[in-house]
């Protein structure tokens, strides 16, 4: 049987968390010959994921540089991936969402004529500086694709309003909730002692991240003050701030909330831990993608602390509310989650519009069609 050649590459965190349980999928069936290359865009917070599900890669370029600037990024990645794909000849690569990492690896592919599978294809603020670089490195990918992996059918109209052909995007969900399946567990007791010790019963905890490159200043200061003065004026609120390694973050989060009572400033989570933390707190206030997507699916409110996003399904369905980094406004509608009963149920009990938990198996699918390999009938999501 003639096997074709899947070279899944990722480089951050929330890449590896979403591609996992496709390179999974990839390896379980007989005619593909699954690859994966690592970037190490970032490095600790990769490595825990790799080890959680344990994939060892074939290719790691390690590129991660203290203070790097994206420039340094998009040139190690190239030239990393030139040797890379030289030796190993791909069929497909696979990247993930919109990374400095995707976009780079969707260009090196593309100079040496490499087709182009882009997993959460179409996701779009239509503002080219929020998320920024996320929004031009989805855009640039989006135009190298050969196909695409829309989570969501507003997400595969993005892309149809931009030119691609209807033809080479498939409505698939996104492959985060697969993941969950794997990480999320009823008793779980976790790894970090100071989490077990909260509680979680009694107390409203609430779960935090906020590092995005458009928020750093002025942004992550305000959010700082405003979760100050949310903890001291409800008594029975718990926060747990994960806190971002990047000293242009992490220095103001401790400056303003550092040694605060009822705030745990903590490492970032490896990836079994943060999603177990989410289960159990009470509400999720961050300005990451890919928060959005999880809590929702636990039935957790999200606040996202910026002013944009790319993904309006789930505010259109009531289980994310955009505030931005105005104090006031952070203030707001925290406050009407934590003491208004009928504001929490409405968006906790709101649908998820993600995932299924089948977006590898059809993704796997959709690449064995398009190479001849079989023939899946394919039930979109």
């Amino acid at each position: 049987m003639k096997k074709i050649k899947v070279l899944t590459i990722f480089g951050t965190r929330p890449e590896a968390i979403k591609m996992a349980p496709l390179v999974k999928e990839l390896e379980s069936r007989e005619d593909i010959e699954s690859k994966v290359c690592v970037t190490a865009q970032h490095r600790q917070m990769l490595d825990q994921v790799l080890e959680l599900f344990d994939i060892k890669p074939d290719f790691d370029l390690n590129i991660m540089k203290t203070r790097q600037s994206l420039t340094g990024i998009t040139n190690r990645v190239l030239e990393g991936l030139e040797e890379v794909f030289t030796a190993e000849k791909p069929d497909l690569i696979l990247v993930h969402g919109d990374t400095t990492t995707t976009f780079a690896g969707a260009l090196a592919a593309f100079y040496q004529q490499i087709k182009v599978g882009h997993v959460e294809a179409g996701l779009r603020t239509f503002d080219k500086y929020f998320p920024f670089p996320e929004e031009m490195n989805r855009k640039l990918t989006a135009s190298l694709a050969d196909l695409n992996f829309s989570p969501t059918i507003g997400s595969k109209n993005n892309l149809l309003r931009e030119g691609i052909d209807e033809s080479v995007v498939f409505v698939t969900g996104n492959t985060v909730i697969d993941a969950m399946g794997h990480t999320v567990q009823k008793d779980y007791v976790f790894e970090n002692d100071e989490l077990n010790k909260i509680d979680y019963e009694n107390k409203k905890v609430i779960m935090v991240t906020a590092h995005r490159r458009e928020n750093w200043g002025e942004g992550i200061e305000n959010i700082c003050d405003a979760l100050s003065e949310i903890v001291d004026e409800n008594k029975e609120v718990e926060l747990v701030y994960l806190v971002h390694l990047n000293p242009i973050v992490k220095d103001v989060v401790d400056a303003k909330l550092g040694g605060k009572e009822r705030v745990h400033l903590l490492s970032p989570l490896d990836t079994k831990e943060a999603h177990n933390l989410m289960n159990k707190c009470f509400m999720v206030m961050t300005d990451s993608g890919g928060l959005q997507e999880e809590a929702p699916h636990l039935g957790k409110p999200v606040l996202v602390l910026r002013d944009v996003t790319e993904r309006p399904e789930a505010v259109e369905a009531g289980t994310v509310k955009l505030v931005g980094t105005d104090i006031s406004a952070i203030k707001t509608e925290a406050n009407k989650l934590i003491n208004d009963p009928k504001e929490y149920a409405k968006m906790s009990k709101a649908i998820n519009p993600y995932g299924d938990g089948k977006a590898s198996k059809r993704i796997v699918d959709i690449i064995e069609n398009y190479f001849g390999l079989a023939k899946h009938n394919i039930d979109e999501f």
